[in-house]
């Protein structure tokens, strides 16, 4: 389905019926009358048919092929994309098309919807609506009385992280000896472990298009922890675009960096010109006397010719040389 984003005008000068055989025009206007809701669709057609609602006989066959959405902007993420569903139900290319004021007149949050529904417009984008919905809204304090708390400008992912992170450190803390097996039986040391690099890896445009698509991909894949997961990922890729191109290749390899990195008590690794360096935890005192770290020291009395320690502003570094790609940095540290 293709979709626009068009600043309101006289539906009769910018659409005629010789264009749009079957077009249905949706417009979300203010109802007066008491005891009734304040916002009401209505929703007609051009060949004659005038019905309340979103289910018109015209539409339920899959006869209409467009759709013309009067005033978007009021309408909320959801709305547009059940309203932009009643057509393109047949072998046919269907269009929506968004009539809203100029961009500088809207609310920011009008802004993301419409950018939002016009980026995920394919097959199963549905929870990236969704997605995009929880973040524009807010899901509020998730373990207070609040629901409406600072989610809103601090992002939904953002949001996830700190809250993983509080948990962790009141089961690490305040109520060690109630998950002391639990945390004895995790495999990370530290939270989450990012990744800085010089090198290209990177789903390109030859191999997703759409830009919105690569956004999408590239969330999924930073959510991803697990190698069944990976492979499962893999598979849908070639399914959908083919053979997965080295750059591709390499930042599906990122993954398993990360995940080892996380074992390793490494909050941050850095692979530039050919050089590894691997952060190590900080704040956290406890974790240089852990079997991790014996076991990092030792690998590394053993290498030395390779890696070294290091310590710079209050950091303290693995050094590793020789590291040319993301496949040579699992190797090595897989080693460990």
């Amino acid at each position: 389905m293709e979709m626009r984003t068009m600043q309101n005008t006289m539906l009769n000068r910018s659409f005629s019926r010789s264009s749009f055989p079957l077009i249905a025009i949706m417009a979300k206007t203010m109802d007066a009358a008491p005891r009734r809701p304040t916002n009401e669709i209505r929703s007609c057609c051009l060949k004659g048919y005038f019905l309340n609602g979103v289910s018109m006989p015209l539409t339920a066959r899959g006869r209409a092929t467009s759709i013309i959405i009067n005033n978007a902007h009021n309408f909320g993420l959801s709305e547009l994309h059940q309203l932009r569903g009643r057509v393109g139900r047949t072998n046919k290319k269907a269009f929506c098309y968004l009539l809203s004021p100029s961009y500088t007149l809207l609310t920011q949050d009008a802004r993301r919807r419409l950018q939002a529904i016009e980026n995920f417009s394919g097959l199963g984008s549905g929870i990236h609506l969704a997605m995009q919905d929880l973040d524009i809204r807010g899901a509020g304090n998730l373990l207070g009385g609040e629901q409406s708390g600072f989610i809103a400008d601090l992002g939904y992912e953002a949001y996830q992280k700190i809250l993983k992170q509080a948990i962790k450190e009141l089961k690490t803390k305040e109520f060690a000896q109630l998950y002391q097996e639990e945390m004895e039986r995790s495999e990370t040391v530290s939270e989450d472990c990012s990744l800085e690099t010089d090198l290209d890896i990177c789903f390109g445009e030859s191999y997703v298009p759409d830009s919105g698509e690569r956004i999408a991909l590239y969330q999924e894949l930073d959510n991803l922890t697990k190698e069944s997961e990976v492979e499962a990922y893999k598979t849908r890729l070639i399914d959908r675009f083919g053979a997965i191109p080295p750059q591709g290749e390499e930042l599906i390899r990122v993954v398993a960096l990360r995940q080892l990195g996380r074992e390793l008590g490494f909050e941050k690794m850095i692979l530039r010109e050919n050089r590894l360096r691997c952060v190590f935890l900080s704040g956290n005192d406890d974790y240089f006397e852990s079997k991790v770290f014996e076991r990092i020291i030792n690998f590394y009395a053993a290498h030395a010719t390779r890696c070294k320690l290091d310590e710079r502003n209050g950091k303290r570094y693995l050094v590793v040389d020789n590291i040319k790609s993301i496949k040579d940095a699992v190797n090595f540290l897989k080693r460990i």
